[in-house]
């Protein structure tokens, strides 16, 4: 069996050596186990307890020793299936407890936060907590995560369509002739004297980050309500004053 199913359900390096080895073997005593993986005896009988509490594995008495084999390899999907009970039981928990955590975080965070991101990563974790808001606005956008991380974009704006999240962009001059409109957004065009470093701002719920998508991207995040309040009035006086009118009425998923 592949080495990296078994790390994927939360086997140790011990526990996968062992398994491996009763799956080789078949039905076999602590000590040809011991001579198939050369662990030590003692950690031997702490692994095969474990394989057995997962239900991986079980035990006869033959001849007054006890002889291991593994469980039928479908007690795998079993296995990981409580797993799954397990966390959505967490899950459960969490979000019982989570309303007084909030609370509680609240009233001691300050009213002004910032912070800075740097890398794919960080881009990604703008665009995950923009999942959490029903309308976001761009200033000079330029589909710049689309282009550069299009596997990521894909799965993203799946679940921002499934949200029904609205996005308001002011793209750059540039793109208007070959940017296509996605569900569930609005465009508009930026004159040319916008049109410099590939820097974009976004803003969405009391939050505003200043985006700059170069070789390294690079991300500053300003957590304020009155921040976030004259950015969406500034986002609103290019809307409506400033930026250009744009055709292309077909969405695009």
């Amino acid at each position: 069996m592949p080495l990296e199913i078994l790390r994927k359900i939360g086997l140790s390096e011990g526990e996968i050596k062992v398994y491996n080895s009763l799956l080789d073997l078949g039905s076999s005593s602590l000590n040809q186990i011991h001579e198939k993986t050369g662990i030590e005896r003692r950690n031997i009988y702490d692994i095969l307890n474990k394989l057995i509490e997962r239900g991986l594995a079980g035990y006869v008495i033959e001849n007054s020793r006890k002889v291991y084999s593994i469980s039928h390899p479908k007690k795998i999907l079993g296995h990981v299936e409580e797993k799954k009970q397990e966390l959505d039981r967490i899950k459960e928990e969490i979000n019982a407890e989570l309303p007084a955590m909030l609370e509680r975080h609240d009233s001691k965070k300050s009213k002004i936060n910032a912070q800075i991101y740097r890398g794919p990563n960080g881009v990604k974790a703008i665009y995950e907590d923009i999942l959490n808001y029903k309308e976001h606005y761009f200033i000079g956008g330029g589909r710049y995560v689309m282009k550069s991380m299009p596997n990521y974009w894909n799965n993203f704006n799946l679940r921002r369509i499934k949200a029904k999240i609205k996005f308001y962009n002011l793209v750059r001059y540039e793109l208007k002739d070959e940017i296509k409109k996605l569900k569930y957004e609005q465009i508009k065009v930026l004159p040319r004297e916008f049109s410099l470093n590939p820097n974009v701002i976004f803003i969405w719920g009391d939050k505003v980050a200043n985006v700059l998508f170069e070789e390294e991207f690079f991300a500053f995040v300003i957590e304020s309500r009155k921040i976030a309040e004259n950015y969406k009035k500034y986002h609103k006086f290019l809307w409506y004053k400033v930026a250009m009118k744009f055709n292309d009425t077909k969405p695009i998923n």
